[in-house]
């Protein structure tokens, strides 16, 4: 170690908190989780990341901007099953840190993700009401949510993966890991996985928010951590309604959410409970032939995670999650037509457990674990016939007929070895699933990197992954749509190889990807016909380029400049099955192009400008509605957003001026769903250091 490096120990980590700029092979030889910090990254690195986050941080070249004092490379990060080096990790990682979510002209998570690299966003209710995520050309039921890396997804439809009891101001930290995340989480990481971290301050504050806009739009909130000794509390509370941009589309949105953390002797000890409320007029939403759809959603969550060990280091966790979901085909008494059986209502339990361990040799680093996780379902709509039907909680007179239950275990294994420039990483995932009988399911994987120049690195991987069809997929029945009780998992081998580089004030990647599905699960439909029907396609060849960017030129010219920072991402997909005979209703409809600019600059002293700009080229098509009837196909026309925020800043104050849309294009994410034209806000937030 150089003399410049100053060393202390807190909770069995080592911190270092100032560097020569030298190399740091002595990192990898301590065999342990190491924490780098320096005044403009106290949020982005915790001691020893937790096993949700040890799974997925990685803070390098797609977080340069926010740790521009220390040697990105001899960072210690974790893309893999135990923490590694950056300059070691051959998998692809998009870090949104604080300061970008916070200067993004957007109010939602799902509006920010809209300009992340090969994330397809396809809303259906604005400010994030409900969302589809995907990465890379899959469905939206492929994306394995996390928060503070416990595993949120519902297995009732991914309709409800995002329905997260945290305001988006709260969120301080987004990981989008691209690809296969079978071998690191498991059940249905199948085209990727997104981890929300919250709660990462390690001091007392207390922050405040307002904004407002059009069609009656607000949003107020306030959270704040406190700190006390050893213990660390994050809590946030939010509330945002609006009238709506058109007729039925109004919505009222709660969220409260609390975090703990407890450092000990024995180890680190993390929890966090939340719950979020939110009713939305659902126009449109499933058909167009009824517009005045409503929905009522009501989420829980629970977990606990503890981290011990110090050779050998040991997390367990225990996590809960409850979604409660109404949803009116008619939102008006008056209008309901005497075929109509009533509302929908469903109700899915999640409870789960698992276990990452893993440890340093001179051979490397070693990791396995295991997780356990019951799904279970109750509904008027969705199962098996229930014997004694059971009273619905908070619906007088309304009972669930119908129900159903799944059991998942999985295995892991992995090891990681390194070798001066080049690093390898393989691992398997061994996974039972009661629907599936009694056999085991493997899915392998590898990662491999070579440091080609201390600018560029090549790497390649190739993993495999599993999804399990939703009850939705398996059960659903209406007048339009007709689930499948007999459907396959999903299954795929997917492979990519590219380049990382990385220089003073630029950083980037440019990658090729394949992926290889069977047994793909899909809403489809004949020409001419209005039913939609879950089907397993045989076969679906995915293949991909993707390019990234990322010029910081006060970096890159050593001196303060007027462009603060400019971000390019460019993706291109291709799939070999098209709509043919039939329509797809999700998994043929993907962005074959996509072009992200980013644009941050001063105007005069505190007040700048960033702009968002996103090109979106659709594949596919959908039935257009002409009123009382399907009419012919369209085709999805691409078109340009363009948001921007002008904010002024100063002592821990923030006031801006938002537009989205502000070349008000009309748009469809998807089906005949209009999306909002030009938008008006304006906000205020101000942070009480405690």
């Amino acid at each position: 170690m150089n003399q410049k490096s100053l060393v202390r120990r807190t909770d069995h980590v080592t911190t270092f908190k100032k560097f020569g700029r030298k190399g740091y092979s002595a990192f990898q030889s301590m065999h342990k989780a190491v924490r780098i910090g320096c005044l403009s990254v106290t949020y982005l690195l915790f001691a020893i990341p937790s096993n949700a986050e040890r799974n997925m941080m990685v803070v390098g070249h797609d977080t340069i901007n926010s740790m521009k004092d220390i040697e990105v490379e001899a960072v210690v990060v974790s893309a893999q099953r135990a923490p590694v080096v950056f300059s070691q990790v051959a998998r692809i990682v998009k870090v949104i840190g604080k300061d970008e979510i916070q200067s993004a002209p957007v109010q939602s998570l799902q509006d920010l993700l809209e300009y992340a690299l090969n994330v397809d966003v396809r809303q259906r209710g604005n400010y994030g009401v409900q969302a589809d995520i995907s990465i890379r050309g899959g469905s939206f039921d492929q994306v394995l949510i996390l928060l503070n890396g416990i595993n949120i997804n519902d297995p009732q439809t991914g309709h409800h993966s995002l329905n997260l009891p945290v305001s988006f101001d709260a969120i301080e930290r987004i990981e989008i890991l691209e690809g296969p995340a079978s071998r690191i989480y498991g059940l249905n990481a199948f085209s990727g996985a997104i981890n929300i971290i919250t709660g990462t301050s390690d001091n007392s504050n207390l922050k405040a928010r307002v904004n407002g806009g059009e069609n009656g739009y607000y949003d107020a909130g306030i959270s704040g951590t406190f700190v006390s000794g050893k213990l660390r509390n994050f809590v946030s509370v939010d509330h945002r309604s609006s009238d709506g941009y058109i007729k039925n589309t109004d919505f009222k949105i709660t969220d409260a959410f609390y975090q703990g953390k407890l450092a000990t002797k024995v180890g680190s000890l993390d929890w966090q409970l939340g719950h979020t409320d939110r009713a939305f007029g659902a126009n449109s939403f499933y058909t167009p032939a009824y517009p005045d759809q409503f929905e009522q959603v009501k989420t829980s969550f629970a977990s606990v995670k503890m981290e011990t060990g110090d050779v050998v280091h040991f997390t367990p966790s225990v996590y809960w999650r409850r979604n409660q979901d109404r949803f009116e085909l008619f939102r008006y008494p008056e209008l309901i037509p005497s075929w109509y059986k009533g509302h929908n209502f469903h109700l899915t339990d999640v409870y789960g457990t698992n276990l990452n361990v893993w440890f340093g040799s001179k051979y490397g680093k070693t990791a396995f674990g295991a997780d356990f996780r019951s799904e279970n379902i109750w509904s008027t709509v969705l199962g098996k016939s229930l014997e004694i039907p059971i009273p619905i909680p908070g619906e007088n007179g309304k009972e669930f007929t119908k129900s159903d239950t799944r059991t998942n275990l999985s295995l892991f294994a992995e090891h990681s070895m390194y070798i001066q420039k080049f690093t390898a990483s393989a691992g398997v995932m061994a996974n039972w699933n009661s629907h599936l009988g009694k056999g085991w399911n493997f899915f392998p994987g590898i990662d491999l990197s070579w440091s080609i120049t201390n600018i560029i690195k090549w790497y390649a991987s190739i993993n495999s992954s599993l999804r399990m069809p939703t009850f939705t997929d398996l059960y659903y029945s209406s007048p339009t749509s007709i689930g499948n009780s007999s459907l396959q998992p999903e299954k795929a081998i997917a492979w990519e190889s590219g380049l990382k580089y990385q220089l003073e004030g630029i950083d980037g990647h440019l990658a090729y990807f394949h992926r290889s599905g069977k047994n793909m699960i899909d809403w489809i439909k004949k020409t001419n016909e209005n039913i939609w029907y879950a089907q397993n396609i045989t076969e679906l060849n995915t293949d991909g380029i993707e390019f990234s960017a990322r010029i910081n030129p006060q970096k890159l010219f050593d001196r303060k400049m007027f462009i603060k920072s400019i971000s390019l991402s460019w993706s291109w997909l291709t799939q070999d099955k098209q709509s043919g005979i039939y329509s797809s209703k999700y998994v043929l409809d993907f962005l074959n192009h996509k072009i992200d600019l980013g644009l941050s600059h001063a105007v005069v002293k505190n007040v700048g400008i960033n702009w968002q700009i996103s090109y979106q080229d659709r594949n596919g098509s959908y039935t257009n509605w002409e009123g009382s009837k399907y009419g012919n196909e369209v085709e999805y026309k691409p078109f340009v957003l363009v948001d921007s925020r002008l904010h002024w800043t100063k002592n821990n104050t923030n006031i801006y001026l938002e537009a989205s849309n502000l070349f008000d294009k009309a748009y469809y994410d998807f089906g005949n769903i209009e999306q909002p034209g030009r938008s008006f806000r304006i906000g205020f937030i101000h942070q009480f250091n405690l």
